[in-house]
């Protein structure tokens, strides 16, 4: 039986010499690669006590929305600034080269709502710690977080601060 790994694409040297880009559309591509995926994501969430799922475009709401579906729950979709049609909160973060502004609808997260984060990789965490910010400051509390992929030389995990995070998958390098 295969493991999500052994569908997920390595490309070396991109975008950059000594970079090995791992590529999650070919899990995407393969129906097998995407619902292994989807399953050992959801595994991670199967004694935990939650409200709601907040997934960051795009790859958040691919894997996000099935295992919110799966287990009943809502799905809260992160957008890039502007893209929201109502009142939002946003937060700005630094990215290696500039930076970037997402939003949640000001109403998406009530008040003591216990919040799952799902997305589909964990770098520098960046994106990540944004989330978090606009979930607490909606009054929700972050109760885990998952990801298919964690590069673990990027040390994202150590940026979220002792948060309770799973990854299905974890690469050593960058």
């Amino acid at each position: 039986m295969k493991s999500v790994e052994d569908y997920v694409r390595s490309i070396p040297d991109f975008p950059e010499e000594g970079i090995i880009f791992r590529d999650v559309t070919s899990v995407l591509q393969d129906a097998d690669g995407l619902h292994l995926a989807i399953d050992k994501m959801q595994e991670n969430l199967k004694d935990v006590d939650f409200d709601v799922i907040v997934g960051p475009e795009s790859r958040g709401f691919i894997f996000g929305v099935p295992i919110a579906y799966n287990m009943h729950k809502a799905f809260v979709p992160v957008r890039k600034k502007g893209k929201l049609p109502c009142e939002t909160v946003e937060m700005s973060y630094d990215l290696e080269y500039g930076s970037a502004t997402i939003e949640m609808h000001k109403d998406s997260i009530q008040p003591g709502q216990k919040v799952v984060i799902i997305d589909d990789l964990i770098a520098t965490g960046g994106t990540i710690e944004a989330i978090i910010k606009l979930v607490e400051q909606l009054g929700g509390e972050v109760v885990r977080i998952v990801f298919l992929m964690e590069l673990a030389g990027l040390k994202g995990r150590e940026r979220l601060g002792g948060r309770d995070v799973a990854s299905v998958i974890c690469y050593d390098g960058k």
